[in-house]
């Protein structure tokens, strides 16, 4: 670890060229005994105060005994030998797998206070960027993520996230040196001539700007001034509320204090800034038993504490007082020039910062711009990206915030599969956690068996008999409330690392259904295990990437059904899907699910919630505004009816829910016959035959299976076996 910051501090002395811009750029490799390059810097040309500054032309060779450490620098207008190597790498990797490794919690906030420290050495250079090594060559055009730090000013407040960020983005941090004092206009003017540089090369790319307290003034300022770029702006905590801060009266005092005395600041900063519990737990295995989970933080926090003495070295008094007063002319600045941001804006606010009021000024900001996304974390602190619990990827993808070169989000394109720790440890405690908890305990609850039929027709345990390469189209019943999906993507996901891509009702990716506290909602677990909006042209994008797509033809009209409605299907007349399948030549697997029975009750269904005076004219409002959104307009019929509304469930000492996925259809070299209208209306017949055919068949069998009640499925897996192990029928 201590390469990156020996190779940082290796780079370039700078010289000073008055009459010419210099474009040069100086890439930094450093390759340490033992262990691989830990970072690369990229420097490029600043102009500050009017004075341009360029790299000299020079190469630096240093080596050490005692940890042979070689430091190589290079540059030219042909750009880094870096650069060079991840543009090399790119073609090997062009996609990511289900469960990737994102190497979130490799990391901590011990690496940052450790890298800190040799950081802040003074070089006399300006303001720049640089690239670590560890975020890795991103994947075929990537978006460019300009990370604008806070008040700190070193660009480490994103090494929780190199690795998962440098997968799916170019990142670039800025680095303000300690003595710097380069006023806010002239650091604005600095990142924004990088900004239009990237933007001409690369126009109808993207480009992120991730802001964090002061860089999140920068990034609104940068938005404000160029309204005809595609920006998509992160902002974690916002200094733009520093007039309610509550440090702002202690400025005058921050300048009476003697030096002697100014040690402690840095301390009593540290608990305002953030929570030092969160920031420890950052690397611990959220699933551990309580006791190795509080043993582990307690060595984390024992560990950490003694580095925070570190803090008045990297915020020394005349910093903290300039950066105070850089802050104030800041928000001034940005607030000034909200109205004419167009770009896209995802804010990430704390409820328990301590230095500035970010929940409220979250709110504030939103209503002042135009396309502006809240995501609430009531339990972190100021420096929310160092913390444990938030995971920014993670954040961009369930938001549907991340796009490669388009200026809206396509829900294929851009899509990125779920990690291996989102998947495992479900990262983001504030609601995401508790929904993916809730999934493991529907689980455990629920006691889900799978079986699925082979080519020759034999049922077997498992998912052996869905074939494993695309297009597949899993086609099904959908239970009430679609209490089936959990334990059916999960499973594909654990047997056979496939994400299968459900098609779901538009109404779940709309504005419509955000929380009112904008907390993570079961919605954002949809949209980060893949779930999309339904759509001919989705579809058509899935089939022809040879996707898993999981398809209910009865759509909300099935999973929203009335009271003696169980396991019947309400599809559709046209055979809405299977031309479409025979297009790409895709396998359609027909399945059946049962169980909703055995694990709640329906008591007020549809009919009982409209007798309800408030609720029903509540019901009927929802609705109306939802109406835009229906897929069914213009059909008739039940399948027509769409109406989108919450039943009420009485939970019954769970039973068991069981899959069966029916003998795969192949539809390859069938397209020609299946133009044919009526030859396609007689394969969607025979595929509605046999969902209906496999739901009889489990609601026959499962009065078979001893292990049925979760008594007896309790007891078996205490005594012999894991859950996925417990037996069941015999088939």
């Amino acid at each position: 670890m201590a390469s990156i910051v020996k190779c940082f501090w290796a780079s370039p002395h700078f010289g000073l060229n008055i009459n010419e811009k210099c474009r040069s750029r100086s890439g930094i490799q450093c390759l340490a005994s033992g262990e691989s390059a830990d970072a690369a810097l990229s420097v490029e040309s600043v102009k500050v105060n009017g004075i341009v500054n360029g790299v000299s032309s020079s190469v630096v060779k240093e080596k050490k005994e005692s940890d042979r450490l070689m430091i190589e620098v290079g540059h030219g207008h042909g750009g880094s030998n870096v650069e060079e190597k991840k543009r090399e790498k790119v073609s090997e990797e062009e996609k990511l797998e289900p469960l990737w490794d994102d190497g979130y919690g490799t990391q901590s906030v011990k690496d940052y206070l450790d890298l800190a420290k040799e950081i802040i050495k003074p070089d006399g250079g300006p303001p720049r960027w640089f690239t670590p090594i560890s975020c890795g060559p991103p994947l075929k055009d990537s978006p460019i993520l300009l990370f604008l730090p806070g008040m700190d000013g070193l660009g480490l407040g994103l090494i929780l996230h190199h690795k998962s960020l440098g997968k799916v983005f170019e990142v670039r941090c800025m680095h303000i040196p300690l003595q710097d004092r380069t006023p806010f206009e002239a650091l604005v003017q600095w990142v924004e001539e990088t900004l239009r540089s990237e933007h001409s090369s690369a126009p109808k790319r993207p480009i992120y700007l991730v802001g964090e307290s002061l860089g999140g003034c920068l990034a609104l300022a940068l938005a404000a001034r160029n309204p005809n770029i595609d920006l998509v702006v992160v902002l974690a905590n916002p200094a733009t509320s520093f007039g309610r801060s509550q440090l702002q009266p202690l400025l005058p005092l921050f300048e009476a204090l003697p030096d002697e005395l100014h040690a402690t600041v840095p301390y009593l900063l540290s608990f305002v800034m953030g929570d030092p519990v969160k920031m420890a737990a950052v690397n611990i295995d959220s699933m551990l038993p309580p006791t190795r989970y509080f043993e582990q933080l307690s060595g984390n926090l024992t560990g950490l504490l003694p580095r925070l003495s570190g803090l008045s070295d990297i915020i020394p008094k005349d910093t903290l007082i300039w950066k105070l007063k850089l802050l104030k002319s800041a928000a001034a600045y940005a607030n000034s020039r909200l109205h004419a941001i167009k770009a896209e804006v995802l804010i990430l606010a704390s409820g328990n910062d301590n230095m500035l009021p970010s929940e409220d000024e979250a709110w504030r900001l939103s209503r002042s711009m135009r396309n502006c996304k809240i995501r609430y974390f009531k339990d972190n602190g100021h420096t929310i990206l160092l913390e444990d619990g938030v995971n920014l990827l993670t954040i961009i993808k369930c938001t549907c915030t991340y796009r490669r070169c388009s200026r809206n989000h396509d829900f294929v394109a851009d899509f990125l599969p779920p990690s291996k720790s989102e998947f495992k440890h479900a990262l983001l405690s504030n609601g995401l956690y508790l929904h993916i908890m809730q999934c493991r305990w529907f689980r455990n609850y629920t006691g889900p068996v799978m079986w699925s039929t082979t080519e020759d027709g034999k049922i077997v345990r498992g998912l052996s008999g869905v074939p494993n390469e695309g297009p597949v189209v899993l086609v099904g019943y959908h239970m009430l409330m679609g209490l089936e999906l959990v334990p059916l993507v999960e499973q594909f996901l654990l047997e056979k690392k496939i994400l299968v891509r459900g098609i779901a009702h538009p109404t779940l990716f709309s504005q419509l259904v955000e929380s009112e506290n904008r907390e993570f909602s079961i919605f954002d677990t949809v949209r980060l295990y893949g779930g999309l909006p339904v759509s001919a042209s989705n579809l058509f994008k899935l089939l022809a990437t040879k996707s898993h797509v999981l398809l209910y033809p009865g759509g909300a009209r099935e999973a929203l059904h009335r009271k003696g409605e169980e396991y019947k299907l309400f599809w559709p007349d046209q055979p809405e899907f299977v031309r479409m399948a025979a297009r790409f030549g895709a396998t359609i697997v027909p399945f059946g699910v049962v169980g909703e029975d055995d694990i709640a009750e329906l008591v007020l269904d549809y009919d009982d919630l409209m007798r309800i005076p408030i609720i029903g004219d509540r019901i009927r409002r929802d609705n109306e505004q939802y109406k835009d959104l229906n897929v069914r307009t213009g059909m008739s019929g039940e399948v027509a009816n769409q109406t989108l509304y919450l039943p009420g469930l009485l939970p019954k000492i769970p039973g068991r829910v069981y899959y069966l996925f029916g003998k795969p259809v192949p539809t390859k070299g069938r397209r020609n016959m299946l133009k044919d209208r009526s030859n396609a209306k007689e394969l969607y017949l025979h595929i509605k035959s046999e969902v209906e055919n496999s739901i009889a068949y489990l609601m026959k069998k499962r009065k078979e299976d001893p292990y049925r009640g979760i008594v007896d499925r309790t007891v078996y897996r205490v005594l012999h076996a894991p859950m996925d192990q417990v037996p069941s029928f015999e088939p």
